[in-house]
C-alpha cells in the first residue's frame, strides 16, 4: 500500500504563486508516475499535470501550461506543483496520485486526501 500526503494549499490572490507537495510513503516505488489532478464542487476531477519515474516525460493540461511546473525528487518521494499567475478560482480540490505504469496516470492506483487551493480575485 502507499499513502500521498499533500500539503502547501491555501487561499491566494490572483497572479500569485503557491507550490503543493505530496510526500509518498509505505511500498512506494520510483517507477511509478505521479500526477496532479484538481476538482472543483460539482465537477469531475480533473488531470492537471502528470510526470514519469525519471522526470522527463511531462504532461499539462492546456489550462496550466506556461504557468504550472510539477517535479519530482525521488530521494525525498515527493511531487511537487508549483503553481505560478494563478487565476480567480477556487475552492478546487488538488488532488496528488500515483500509477504503476510508464504510459499513463489515467485512473490512478493510489490518491491522496487532498488540498484546497482558493484562488481570490
Amino acid at each position: 500500500q502507499v499513502q500521498l500526503v499533500e500539503s502547501g494549499g491555501g487561499l491566494v490572490q490572483a497572479g500569485g504563486s503557491l507550490r503543493l507537495s505530496c510526500v509518498a510513503s509505505g511500498r512506494t516505488r520510483s517507477a511509478y508516475r505521479m500526477g496532479w489532478f484538481r476538482q472543483a464542487p460539482g465537477k469531475e476531477r480533473e488531470l492537471v499535470a502528470a510526470i514519469n519515474s525519471s522526470g522527463v516525460r511531462i504532461y499539462y493540461a492546456d489550462s496550466v501550461k506556461g504557468r504550472f511546473t510539477i517535479s519530482r525528487d525521488n530521494a525525498k518521494k515527493t511531487v511537487y506543483l508549483q503553481m505560478n499567475t494563478l487565476k480567480p478560482d477556487g475552492p478546487d480540490v488538488y488532488y496528488c496520485a500515483a500509477k504503476d505504469s510508464v504510459v499513463t496516470i489515467i485512473d490512478p492506483d493510489y490518491w491522496g486526501q487532498g488540498t484546497q487551493v482558493t484562488v481570490s480575485s
